[in-house]
């Protein structure tokens, strides 16, 4: 039986803070979330992401890093649109929209909802080519206040997946809404100082 919650982290463990999504996944090896979440780490293999979308769970909770013009450090909950088409779908890569965009393509039932708790980079390569493992500080302490983002997230989601999503506490978001890695309304954020 599939658990009703997927966490999923994402992202590149050789390219700084992209690194977050793996980095929460183990530090929840710490302080594990409730039973009913299953808790995995994606790394950049997007199309087991796919199909593990596709695979009964009711709410996926993807946790990645994202550009959305806050301070280095910032989370922010945002609740991802479906996909409309308009996104190519992608089966090598961890590009979140690219992702569901495929797992829309290969599915015959609609999608999971889908919220992403994303953590504002500091530190993000150019290119592939450049490696440079190990998260920037402000991003590195970002993670615990993830950890407990989550294990305020999960409890609602697995009683209730179709509620709406509590904002993070300390909202720092001010003035018009930014680009975020997938199409999506923010749901609230915080910063951790």
């Amino acid at each position: 039986m599939t658990a009703p919650l997927l966490v999923a982290g994402v992202g590149n463990i050789f390219l700084a803070d992209d690194a977050f999504g793996p980095e929460v996944i183990r530090a929840l090896d710490r302080r594990p979330l409730p039973p009913g979440a299953r808790v995995r780490d994606y790394g950049i293999r997007g199309l087991d992401l796919a199909y593990d979308l596709l695979g009964g769970c009711e709410t996926a909770l993807l946790v990645d890093a994202a550009r959305r013009g806050h301070r280095p450090g910032t989370l922010s909950l945002i609740e991802a649109e479906p996909p409309d088409g308009t996104v190519p779908p992608e089966a090598h890569g961890m590009d979140p929209a690219k992702v569901l965009a495929l797992a829309a393509h290969l599915g015959d039932e609609p999608l999971p909802r889908v919220l992403v708790l994303a953590c504002e980079p500091e530190l993000l390569p150019d290119g592939d080519e450049d490696i440079l493992p190990g998260l920037s500080p402000c991003v590195r302490a970002a993670l615990e206040p993830a950890v407990a983002a989550l294990h305020a997230l999960v409890p609602p989601l697995l009683a209730d997946p179709g509620a709406p999503a509590a904002a993070l506490r300390r909202s720092m978001e001010s003035g018009p809404a930014h680009a975020a890695a997938l199409p999506a309304r923010a749901a609230g954020t915080t910063e951790d100082r």
